[in-house]
């Protein structure tokens, strides 16, 4: 597999490390699990404003706000990480791409992180009753005042993602889907094909459906056979594996992962090793879907 990523002017590790859950009110347990994240290769942080509201968090924007009391308690890890967050997604609303309103949570994000700009800004959900255009206005307006370096969306689709560049005088640089040996969408609905026509780079979440590959929870057990057949081939892990499956797509994902446990990112981190021949990845496909290929 090929080596790390570039966003923007930024060169990112084949793994990412996810906020959706950091909702342990221990800044030194949260310094500590960002910290053997960044040291195993995982520098890019992927953190959301409406991350918080759920997984036991105390409210909007307490993950932002978490990683900015990290970041203030660590000095100098700031300068080691390529920080992304989102923004569109207001409770009760619940989309809000208006040009007003995401000048505002940008805004409203780099105060909880407590940084002075933002490596990668996506819009986290589209809004059906935005304009792209009104869209691209606050990318423009965001990035002229040097408040976000490069911009992406997360869950868009294909013609959502092209209408919205239609409209912008830069590229974007990042599509943040769902992608794991579970959900296989990303390699038929367009998205993947767009990132090997366009460049742009896939940040895949979700690589090991919520940890369900783990727990085996909803998951065809010929896929966890196979897995697990090919972890023992690997000397890894089946985390490791399932992980791999995503990075070995040739648009080059980046796999964001979010677990809390030290000892499960020492262990997935070994993803970056893997080495699935054709045969595996398409037998993977195979077990995840029940269903032969033509």
């Amino acid at each position: 597999m090929n080596g790390a990523r570039t966003i923007g002017r930024d060169a990112v590790g084949r793994l990412a490390f996810g906020c959706w859950r950091m909702t342990n009110p221990d800044v030194g347990f949260n310094a500590e699990l960002v910290e053997r994240a960044v040291d195993l290769g995982m520098n890019l942080i992927d953190q959301a404003d409406v991350y918080g509201f759920d997984w036991g968090g105390s409210g909007f924007g307490a993950c932002e706000e978490m990683l900015g009391r990290v970041f203030a308690s660590r000095p100098g890890l700031r300068d080691r990480v390529v920080l992304a967050t989102k923004g569109g997604i207001r409770p009760g609303v619940p989309y809000d791409s208006s040009s007003a309103y995401l000048t505002v949570a940008c805004e409203g994000a780099m105060s909880r992180l407590g940084v002075d700009v933002i490596d990668l800004y996506q819009i986290h959900r589209p809004d059906s009753f935005a304009h792209p255009a009104e869209v691209a206005e606050a990318m423009i307006t965001l990035r002229r005042r040097g408040l976000v370096r490069e911009f992406g969306v997360s869950n868009h689709t294909v013609a959502q993602t092209r209408a919205l560049q239609s409209h912008l005088p830069f590229p974007l640089a990042t599509t943040q889907p769902e992608f794991s040996v579970v959900h296989l969408d990303p390699l038929s609905d367009g998205t993947l094909d767009l990132c090997n026509e366009t460049g742009m780079v896939p940040l895949a979440w979700s690589p090991l459906a919520g940890g369900r590959v783990m727990r085996a929870e909803r998951v065809r057990p010929e896929l966890v056979g196979v897995l697990d057949e090919l972890a023992a081939r690997e000397g890894v892990g089946r985390d490791a594996v399932a992980v791999a499956f995503a990075l070995h797509h040739p648009s080059r994902p980046v796999a964001i992962v979010g677990t809390q446990n030290v000892a499960h990112l020492e262990s997935v981190s070994a993803a970056t090793g893997v080495v699935l021949s054709r045969a595996d990845l398409y037998r993977i496909i195979e077990a995840s879907t029940g269903a032969p290929l033509p």
